[in-house]
């Protein structure tokens, strides 16, 4: 039987998408107009939104009741 390969994450999701995010906006700041560029910033955006929607599911608000 195969064994999963398990490592701990040094970072939280949170920091990794904004890290992704930042890193794509940076690559696609540097193209010139065009498909690659677009790509890139669809990127960083679903990154941006990723890390809203990860906030709002650990909001207060949306706790279950005890």
């Amino acid at each position: 039987m195969l064994t999963r390969r398990r490592f701990k994450q040094t970072k939280t999701l949170n920091e990794r998408l904004a890290d992704e995010a930042t890193r794509c906006r940076e690559e696609a700041r540097r193209l010139a107009p065009g498909r690659r560029r677009e790509m890139l910033m669809r990127r960083a955006r679903q990154d941006e939104t990723a890390i809203q929607i990860d906030a709002w599911l650990r909001s207060p608000g949306l706790r279950a009741p005890t």
